[in-house]
Protein backbone atom coordinates (compact mmCIF):
# COMPACT_ATOMS: atom_id res chain seq x y z
CA UNK A 1 0.00 0.00 0.00
CA UNK A 2 1.53 3.29 -1.08
CA UNK A 3 0.68 6.51 0.65
CA UNK A 4 -0.10 9.54 -1.45
CA UNK A 5 0.89 12.66 0.38
CA UNK A 6 -0.71 15.83 -0.94
CA UNK A 7 0.50 19.29 -0.11
CA UNK A 8 -1.65 21.15 2.39
CA UNK A 9 -3.14 24.20 0.71
CA UNK A 10 -5.19 27.16 1.84
CA UNK A 11 -7.38 29.80 0.26
CA UNK A 12 -5.73 33.14 -0.52
CA UNK A 13 -7.84 34.82 2.21
CA UNK A 14 -6.43 32.45 4.83
CA UNK A 15 -2.87 32.97 3.59
CA UNK A 16 -3.33 36.77 3.59
CA UNK A 17 -4.62 36.62 7.16
CA UNK A 18 -1.61 34.54 8.24
CA UNK A 19 0.71 37.02 6.49
CA UNK A 20 -1.06 39.99 8.11
CA UNK A 21 -1.95 41.68 4.82
CA UNK A 22 -5.15 42.93 3.19
CA UNK A 23 -6.15 40.39 0.53
CA UNK A 24 -7.58 42.95 -1.90
CA UNK A 25 -4.20 44.71 -2.02
CA UNK A 26 -2.25 41.57 -2.95
CA UNK A 27 -1.28 40.77 -6.56
CA UNK A 28 -3.97 39.12 -8.72
CA UNK A 29 -2.01 35.87 -9.03
CA UNK A 30 -1.96 35.59 -5.21
CA UNK A 31 -5.71 36.30 -4.96
CA UNK A 32 -6.68 33.84 -7.69
CA UNK A 33 -4.60 30.83 -6.68
CA UNK A 34 -4.21 28.54 -3.72
CA UNK A 35 -1.25 28.74 -1.37
CA UNK A 36 0.56 25.67 -0.12
CA UNK A 37 2.05 25.48 3.37
CA UNK A 38 5.52 25.48 1.75
CA UNK A 39 4.70 28.60 -0.28
CA UNK A 40 3.40 30.35 2.84
CA UNK A 41 6.56 29.44 4.75
CA UNK A 42 8.68 30.76 1.85
CA UNK A 43 6.70 34.04 1.80
CA UNK A 44 7.23 34.44 5.55
CA UNK A 45 10.93 33.53 5.44
CA UNK A 46 11.85 35.66 2.42
CA UNK A 47 9.02 38.07 1.60
CA UNK A 48 8.93 39.38 -1.98
CA UNK A 49 8.95 43.14 -2.52
CA UNK A 50 5.15 43.37 -2.90
CA UNK A 51 4.68 41.74 0.51
CA UNK A 52 7.32 43.93 2.19
CA UNK A 53 5.70 47.03 0.68
CA UNK A 54 2.20 46.00 1.80
CA UNK A 55 3.43 45.39 5.34
CA UNK A 56 5.21 48.74 5.34
CA UNK A 57 2.57 51.02 3.79
CA UNK A 58 -0.69 49.05 3.68
CA UNK A 59 -3.54 49.07 3.22
CA UNK A 60 -3.63 47.01 6.40
CA UNK A 61 -6.43 44.62 7.46
CA UNK A 62 -8.51 45.64 10.48
CA UNK A 63 -6.66 43.42 13.03
CA UNK A 64 -3.39 45.11 12.05
CA UNK A 65 -5.00 48.58 12.12
CA UNK A 66 -6.40 47.85 15.59
CA UNK A 67 -3.00 46.70 16.86
CA UNK A 68 -1.21 49.74 15.40
CA UNK A 69 -3.74 52.05 17.05
CA UNK A 70 -3.73 50.16 20.36
CA UNK A 71 -7.46 49.40 20.31
CA UNK A 72 -9.71 46.38 19.79
CA UNK A 73 -11.41 45.53 16.49
CA UNK A 74 -14.70 46.38 18.19
CA UNK A 75 -13.19 49.73 19.13
CA UNK A 76 -12.44 50.39 15.47
CA UNK A 77 -16.05 49.68 14.61
CA UNK A 78 -17.33 51.95 17.38
CA UNK A 79 -15.00 54.63 16.00
CA UNK A 80 -16.49 54.22 12.52
CA UNK A 81 -13.44 52.49 11.00
CA UNK A 82 -14.74 49.63 8.88
CA UNK A 83 -12.24 49.54 6.04
CA UNK A 84 -8.55 48.79 5.68
CA UNK A 85 -6.26 51.78 6.31
CA UNK A 86 -2.82 52.69 5.02
CA UNK A 87 0.09 53.37 7.35
CA UNK A 88 -0.24 57.06 6.46
CA UNK A 89 -3.93 57.09 7.44
CA UNK A 90 -3.13 55.29 10.72
CA UNK A 91 -0.41 57.83 11.54
CA UNK A 92 -2.81 60.70 10.73
CA UNK A 93 -5.40 59.22 13.12
CA UNK A 94 -2.77 58.91 15.85
CA UNK A 95 -1.74 62.54 15.33
CA UNK A 96 -5.35 63.76 15.27
CA UNK A 97 -6.21 61.63 18.35
CA UNK A 98 -10.01 61.86 18.02
CA UNK A 99 -12.13 61.37 21.15
CA UNK A 100 -13.17 57.84 20.17
CA UNK A 101 -9.52 56.79 19.83
CA UNK A 102 -8.59 58.21 23.24
CA UNK A 103 -11.60 56.40 24.80
CA UNK A 104 -10.87 53.09 23.08
CA UNK A 105 -7.18 53.20 24.01
CA UNK A 106 -8.14 53.80 27.65
CA UNK A 107 -10.60 50.90 27.49
CA UNK A 108 -7.95 48.65 25.98
CA UNK A 109 -5.46 49.65 28.70
CA UNK A 110 -8.04 48.75 31.37
CA UNK A 111 -8.67 45.38 29.72
CA UNK A 112 -4.93 44.65 29.69
CA UNK A 113 -4.59 45.64 33.37
CA UNK A 114 -7.53 43.44 34.33
CA UNK A 115 -6.11 40.51 32.35
CA UNK A 116 -2.80 40.84 34.21
CA UNK A 117 -4.61 41.15 37.55
CA UNK A 118 -6.64 37.98 36.91
CA UNK A 119 -3.55 36.12 35.73
CA UNK A 120 -1.66 37.10 38.88
CA UNK A 121 -4.61 36.15 41.08
CA UNK A 122 -4.80 32.70 39.48
CA UNK A 123 -1.13 31.91 40.12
Amino acid sequence: MTSHKTAQTMKPATAAKKLGVYLEATPAEFQEGVVSRDELNALQADPPEWLRELRRTGPHPRPVVAAKLGVSIGGLTRGGITEALTTEEIEALKAESPDWLVRERATQAEVRKETVRVKEKNR
